[in-house]
């Protein structure tokens, strides 16, 4: 007899992750076993330092809080969809928080001994709870309770990445199945294979696919007379026809047509010839796949004799990135891969402007690359922020070398803005003479800003602080960060300053966790993911690493990473800034691909109940790292 209760809480569950990442049958086979408990308001599920229950809970219904019990400051609402209480159970400890009804609450208690096999199996359902863990926890991005969750780590191997990346890599492949049916004249299907300009044709019958038939069965069963033209599909295709499901990679369609012989596979909805084709895959797609290899990549940016043909080269490194957010490479090794692409095809760029110049530069520059292409951040084609620094030479020669540089640089941010990286609304540019400058003129410039520090200054120095050289005499760039550090030494007001300015950005979210949404212009009830989110742990980095006397460091989750290197106490809170910020760069990456833009502004109505959880979940680690800015640098006394 089928239990009702059972599959309605099966169907609940199926809609919520990391649940949803199971088959209904999955979970059909524990619920079962779940216990329903309903809870009036302010009664306690589970207090601090108590030992764990041997389930953890599901809210279906009302609202349960986290509560910091010496000072009852509520750290976390969880609602419906929410899990609380499983991180104390996968990492054998008491629980850290309090847990209380704020309402009346049905949860759903499901046992540990059932669900922890399922983590340790499912990789979807593990990185979900890795990423974004609702527990009994303040800070879910912590990277202790990260490593203590499944009790195993999974590390992803950064050496040898050009072949490496092969296996994860996806593969891909046309969309557009042209079939017929195995009554069909080969004839027919030869013409209308010409017709189309395809190399094979699917054979299907009654919808699903019963063989194939490509160029090369022409060639070996009909041009040498094995097989009569007048004959039918039936007895040239090749059956039964290959198929694999459509997540294939580089390596897993290579060593597939290989195994088989074969030079076509069959995709369908969940690999087996007993679904639907979703698309055909040709040794031809795999050749476009290979194409867009970071290595493959690098060195096609290097042959472009022209900047228009840096344009698909660009737009391979795009499909490059979703594969990669597709695969759920680690954002670390994404963004770097990503960052080294861009900085090639910058410095082709540079390249095929130098070659359009009537004569060499005239003395050593330096090519610098500002905000979050500076700060290896930059995965979407956002607008340019460049800076180009150039030797001393005597005020005679002044007038002479700075015109040089800046027709070279007009050739540069102009051969940029063909290739997809627009022109800064602000000019802050090298283009402009006031970021095309020699050492000695930059040298004032970052004076002036640390030395007199007021909300102009600031700004630019958020701006240009986090530069990084792509192409020229390194020496001048780091003569030029040596002065910087020394200057802020002599005038540590300065940081107070910048700190200030740190803290300007607004807050994420109100009361009980809501979202705020910008309330008028263009983006009026958008969230503002840049200024609200990023930007905050941006800019805290910058001034902390700063305060370090740190160089060579402009990323900001390796900033974070040395920043827990170099204050072991604080260690905590900067990793789990490290993991927010690499975990807000990739959703905003992923929303800019999905709608075509900078990904900068969010319509909260179409963030499934996963992704608002997941970007929730950031909040804590800023409003933290804002209180240690404040504090540390007594940003109150220049309000």
């Amino acid at each position: 007899m089928q239990n009702t209760i059972s599959d309605r809480i099966a169907d609940f569950l199926k809609k919520y992750p990391p649940f949803s990442y199971l088959q209904l049958e999955e979970l059909q086979a524990f619920t079962p076993e779940i216990t329903i408990v309903y809870k009036e308001k302010d009664s306690i599920v589970f207090e601090r330092d108590s030992k764990p229950h041997l389930f953890f809970y599901v809210v279906h219904q009302g609202a349960i809080g986290l509560i910091r019990k010496e000072d009852g400051i509520i750290l976390d609402i969880c609602d419906e969809g929410d899990i609380f209480g499983l991180r104390p159970l996968m990492a054998n400890e008491n629980y850290r928080l309090q847990a209380k009804a704020q309402e009346e609450t049905i949860l759903y208690a499901i046992p540990i001994s059932l669900f922890k096999p399922i983590v340790k199996q499912n990789m979807d359902v593990g990185s979900f709870l890795v990423e974004s863990f609702a527990s009994n926890t303040r800070n879910p991005y912590s990277n202790t309770h990260k490593g203590q969750l499944l009790g195993d780590s999974v590390q992803f191997n950064p050496n040898n990445t050009g072949s490496r990346l092969l296996d994860v890599q996806p593969v891909e492949f046309s969309t557009k199945i042209t079939s017929a049916k195995p009554g069909t004249a080969i004839q027919t299907i030869a013409k209308k294979m010409s017709k189309k300009g395809i190399g094979a044709m699917l054979i299907e019958k009654d919808g699903l696919p019963v063989g194939i038939i490509t160029d090369k069965d022409f060639r070996n069963k009909v041009v040498t007379g094995i097989v009569p033209i007048t004959a039918k599909a039936k007895v040239v295709m090749s059956s039964p026809v290959i198929t694999y499901p459509t997540n294939l990679t580089i390596t897993q369609a290579q060593m597939a047509m290989m195994k088989s012989g074969i030079s076509h596979l069959v995709l369908t909805q969940d690999g087996t010839p007993n679904t639907k084709a979703i698309g055909i895959l040709s040794k031809h797609d795999i050749m476009l796949s290979l194409g867009n290899n970071p290595s493959v990549l690098v060195k096609a940016t290097r042959r472009c004799k022209h900047v228009d043909e840096l344009a698909p080269i660009k737009k391979g490194v795009m499909n490059l990135l979703k594969g990669y957010l597709e695969q759920n490479i680690p954002m670390s090794l994404t963004s770097k891969i990503i960052s080294e692409l861009n900085d090639a095809c910058t410095k082709q760029v540079i390249r095929l402007s130098l070659k359009q110049m009537d004569t060499p530069p005239p003395v050593d520059f330096a090519w610098l690359a500002m905000g979050s292409q500076g700060r290896s951040e930059q995965l979407l084609h956002t607008d340019q922020d460049n800076a180009l620094l150039f030797a001393s030479v005597s005020e005679a020669q002044m007038k002479v070398t700075r015109d040089y540089f800046l027709r070279l640089a007009k050739l540069i941010t102009k051969g940029l803005h063909e290739i997809g990286y627009a022109f800064c609304p602000a000019d802050m540019m090298a283009s402009n003479p006031k970021w095309c400058l020699s050492i000695d003129e930059f040298k004032r410039a970052t004076s002036k800003w640390i030395t007199n520090p007021g909300p102009d200054e600031v700004l630019l120095s958020a701006i240009f602080f986090d530069y990084n050289i792509v192409y020229g005499n390194k020496e001048l760039t780091d003569d030029l960060s040596s002065h910087i550090f020394a200057t802020v030494a002599h005038y540590p007001m300065f940081l107070t300053h910048l700190a200030s300015g740190a803290l300007q950005n607004p807050s994420p979210s109100g009361f009980f966790r809501k979202f705020l949404l910008e309330q008028d212009g263009a983006h009026k009830d958008f969230f503002d993911l840049k200024r609200r989110a990023l930007m905050p742990l941006i800019d805290a980095a910058r001034v902390l690493i700063l305060s370090h006397q740190v160089k060579g460091i402009s990323n900001t989750w390796q900033r974070y990473e040395k920043l827990a290197l170099l204050e072991p106490n604080n260690a905590e809170l900067y990793l789990s800034c490290s993991y927010a910020s690499k975990a807000l760069l990739k959703f905003r990456t992923r929303q800019g691909l999905l709608h075509n833009d900078s990904g900068r502004y969010i319509s909260l109505e179409k963030l499934n109940k996963e992704e608002r959880m997941k970007l929730k979940r950031t909040f804590s680690s800023i409003k933290d790292i804002q209180e240690v800015l404040a504090v540390r640098f007594m940003t109150s006394i220049v309000r």
